[in-house]
């Protein structure tokens, strides 16, 4: 087993991590079956931040072995709702009186800012658990009236062993999520994080312990996806499985589970967001926000505002703004403490977006600002706006996943409804009018999950957040997650002697 230790020497953030970084089963963190490591690179510099055991399929079995031992003795039913709120909301206070910590590790291991895990991520994963901490003892089904020789009533009982495999973008959030409602309602998990960022999670199953959960009711298993994802997708003791990332491993994740024990699936994939600016917004507003639309996380977001749709009167007004804007933000280090933008999260990601750059180009788009690598180590790229973008580009269709906006121009509501309808995609979307009656019509009219007024990219613990089409099935977040991950059964009470 191997042990994590960083010094953090930097205005941003000081000090020093030391927490294991094996395999998490049981309680334990121990060496993977095989006793093999993953290398771990801090994208700022592509250089070696640590290594980590890594998880294989005999880990998944192992794990799932002691989530059903956890499920069936301390888990489950035999936790009441008190106790499991309890030790979710001492895991968030951990969470609390970890926070810069957390936001250190975060920064280290995904290349976002220091300052906004800490104020962002870290602050939203801890109000997710505490969230799902206030429901925990308040899952409870309905007595129905049938007639009066009968007592009809139904329950919300936890799945058992659920499967959670998370993304690279968001590492802590994303576990935060997950792990919030199915904890809130007594499953056990076995859980998967990306090998490109393993150490917020790792560090969770430190905490995890700490809060006095029983060992086997969170395993955390650090594993490449054709193995341990694999591995989740097909176990025939996993009876749920909540998967975040690409639309394609989607795909293959219902493909297994239909293949194998028809385990319910939850998937929250990919998008290609319209961001619709009228030419009746306040301008200096939607510039800010469609900046933080795509700029935000590196453009490592799914619900990332990558389409920016703007009317004829106003496009040559708002390009401007939003190319000074854009040209204004500061990329470098995570913990410079004026950063604005990192790096992306690995040489296969910066090689991946800039290659939609290149495609761009060679299509008949205009690199209209940026296009180029920042420095000379790291993967760090320039914030980049393309014009002359035709629907059928690629750049236009698919989800890039960098710092890269596409600007197309539109006539009315019709038209830009009509083109931002025109995608695989519908996770997200925003619209920004002075006239709220213009701005809810065409809000209610778009094939997204989510729709924001006058903002972008903004989530909240109690709020469902999912897609449309192939944007994902199912929701996070809110009361809504909490279905997710209970079985619903009628109990049928015979009061009387006779038939």
């Amino acid at each position: 087993m191997t042990t994590y230790v960083h010094q953090f020497d930097t205005l941003a953030y000081k000090g020093k991590v030391n927490f294991p970084t094996g395999v998490f089963i049981d309680g334990e963190f121990i060496d993977g079956a095989h006793k093999t490591t993953i290398e771990v690179i801090n994208p700022t510099n592509g250089q070696l931040i640590t290594k980590v055991s890594e998880a294989t399929a005999a880990d998944v079995d192992t794990a799932v072995h002691a989530a059903e031992k956890a499920f069936a003795t301390t888990w489950g039913l035999n936790a009441a709702g008190a106790r499991r709120a309890e030790l979710l909301w001492k895991l968030g206070q951990l969470m609390e009186t970890n926070l810069e910590e957390l936001a250190a590790i975060e920064a280290l291991d995904n290349g976002k800012t220091f300052n906004w895990a800490k104020l962002v991520d870290v602050a939203f994963a801890t109000q997710t658990i505490k969230y799902y901490a206030g429901w925990a003892d308040k899952i409870q089904g309905k007595v129905i009236e049938t007639d009066e020789s009968k007592l009809t009533y139904t329950r919300h009982e936890p799945i058992g062993v659920v499967g959670q495999i998370i993304p690279w973008n968001f590492p802590l959030l994303m576990m935060a999520w997950k792990i919030g409602p199915a904890l809130a309602t007594g499953n056990t998990i076995v859980l998967k994080p990306s090998e490109f960022t393993p150490l917020t999670a790792l560090r969770m199953g430190s905490l995890i312990r700490e809060a006095g959960f029983p060992p086997g009711v969170v395993n955390i298993l650090v594993g490449y996806g054709s193995t341990v994802g694999a591995a989740i997708a097909a176990h025939m003791d996993i009876h749920k499985i909540a998967f975040t990332g690409s639309t394609l491993v989607g795909r293959k994740i219902m493909e297994t589970a239909a293949k194998t024990n028809l385990k319910t699936v939850t998937l929250e994939l990919g998008g290609k967001s319209p961001n619709i600016i009228f030419d009746d917004a306040d301008i200096d507003q939607a510039v800010n926000w469609a900046a933080h639309g795509i700029f935000w996380n590196q453009g490592q977001a799914c619900s990332a505002g990558s389409r920016i749709y703007i009317q004829e009167g106003v496009y040559d007004k708002f390009l401007a703004a939003f190319t000074a804007r854009a040209k204004a933000i500061k990329v470098g280090d995570p913990f410079g403490v004026d950063t604005d933008q990192g790096p992306q999260v690995s040489q296969q990601q910066y090689d991946r977006v800039m290659s939609y750059i290149d495609s761009g180009r060679q299509e008949g788009a205009t690199c209209h600002a940026g296009g180029k690598r920042v420095g000379t180590a790291g993967y760090f790229i320039e914030p980049t706006i393309f014009t002359d973008c035709k629907a059928d580009m690629t750049i236009v269709r698919e989800e890039i996943f960098g710092p890269v906006a596409v600007i197309v121009k539109f006539k009315d509501e019709d038209d830009v409804v009509r083109q931002a309808n025109d995608s695989v995609y519908g996770l997200a979307a925003a619209v920004f009018s002075k006239d709220i009656t213009r701005a809810l019509e065409t809000a209610h009219r778009l094939q997204a999950g989510t729709t924001w007024v006058n903002c972008v990219n903004q989530l909240h613990a109690q709020v469902p957040f999912g897609g449309f089409k192939q944007s994902g099935i199912g929701r996070e977040l809110g009361e809504y997650a909490l279905a997710n991950y209970t079985n619903t059964k009628a109990v049928h009470v015979n009061l009387r002697h006779t038939m």
